[in-house]
């Protein structure tokens, strides 16, 4: 039996934020995977070990967590005043499904850094030192993200003294403007309130009704109160993904929450659109312990938030939902601007399972409708490993 040898393709695995990633250049993927389609998926599903019956990625990049199961291909962008098209694949753990219906945000800061570095800038534009603007356009979305990234002697500034929650090292800082981050209804992609309602009624089998906020920036999320389901929001991974009941009502909440949005025209075809809508759970400001043993006190923080990520608790918070969080925030009447106090606010730091994050958002109503202009927050990024990944060459 002649089996095929493997293959090997240019590769970066890099960390972005408080998630993991193998990206690409377009230009170096084999041919049949350099456009969308069935080839594309099975190169990437390959690349990050999936599907894998044991949930584990053993036999791939991936690390069989939301956070670690992603891969991002970069090319020179086309767009007018901008210089790279980034788009975003997550990648399923247990099944042979690779999503492309949202962005992610902390991915989103190593996108800069990796372009810069693979020669995707007009070398005009790179300082030697000081801080490189990347002009991103985010293909998932259909959204524009400006990374500023910092320059030390003609390279990418990767090491510095800024800390990040989740990530247990410091690094460089990487501030990202998000810039329009709502749904544009002109364009199809529906509004920023799906329903018109800064809070709905949300009918839930096995719950009833709770109250819901559906808003679609950065990502399609469902923000619930902690209190309404059963929780205080001071809860940690544990506390729910070790639960399949809790886990059970959180992918329910997820699919009727996608129906109401318009997202899916039938709750079954929520499994097959995991990446979005995310489902978070908010509360007032609390004292909690985060994962690392760290003591955060309400009076440092605005709310307590958790979200939901591929079916499970996130270790932190992702990047798109923090946009989506400071959003939400920034408009008087929604359930997260509720548990942060309900007074208006231009930025707000809240508490995730591994500490706290800042995020602001610039938000105004306009003829009755409430407009966000950009949303911004820091995170940080480093190259962890380049070269090659291989896999075999009859698997796409």
């Amino acid at each position: 039996m002649v089996h095929a040898p493997q293959i090997r393709i240019p590769a970066t695995y890099m960390r972005g934020g408080t998630s993991k990633g193998v990206f690409f250049c377009v230009q170096d993927l084999p041919v049949a995977a350099q456009q969308p389609g069935a080839a594309r998926d099975a190169v990437l599903l390959r690349v990050i070990g999936s599907p894998d019956v044991y949930g584990k990625q053993i036999d791939g990049m991936g690390g069989a967590t939301s956070s670690t199961s992603k891969t991002v291909i970069v090319a020179r962008s086309s767009r007018p005043d901008h210089d790279v098209d980034y788009l975003f694949g997550q990648v399923a753990i247990d099944k042979a499904f690779v999503d492309w219906s949202g962005n992610c945000g902390n991915l989103s800061a190593a996108v800069g850094p990796f372009a810069i570095s693979k020669g995707l800038i007009d070398a005009h534009r790179v300082p030697q030192d000081g801080i490189a603007v990347v002009r991103i356009w985010q293909a998932n979305i259909g959204k524009t993200i400006i990374a500023h990234v910092p320059m030390t002697h003609g390279q990418v500034q990767e090491t510095g003294d800024f800390e990040l929650d989740g990530v247990t090292f410091p690094a460089a800082e990487v501030a990202l403007e998000f810039m329009d981050p709502a749904a544009d209804e002109d364009d199809g992609g529906g509004a920023m309130f799906p329903t018109g309602h800064l809070v709905d009624d949300l009918e839930v089998p096995g719950l009833g009704i709770i109250k819901a906020t559906l808003i679609n920036a950065g990502i399609p999320t469902v923000f619930v109160n902690a209190e309404a389901i059963g929780y205080t929001g001071q809860e940690l991974q544990d506390a729910i993904n070790s639960n399949p009941k809790a886990l059970a009502m959180f992918e329910t909440i997820r699919a009727y929450g996608a129906l109401r949005m318009g997202l899916i025209q039938h709750v079954d075809e929520a499994a097959r659109r995991q990446h979005t809508p995310k489902v978070a759970f908010v509360a007032p400001p609390a004292d909690f312990v985060a994962s690392s043993g760290q003591q955060v006190l309400a009076s440092d923080i605005d709310l307590l938030v958790r979200a939901m990520s591929m079916g499970k608790l996130h270790h932190a918070m992702m990047g798109t939902a923090a946009v989506a969080i400071g959003t939400a925030a920034a408009i008087p009447g929604t359930l997260v601007n509720l548990a942060a106090g309900g007074s208006s606010r231009s930025t707000v730091r809240f508490g995730h399972p591994s500490g706290t994050l800042r995020v602001g958002a610039e938000a105004a109503e306009v003829g009755g409708t409430w407009k966000v202009t950009k949303a911004i927050m820091s995170r940080s990024a480093r190259v962890l490993m380049e070269g090659w990944v291989r896999l075999p060459g009859d698997a796409f």
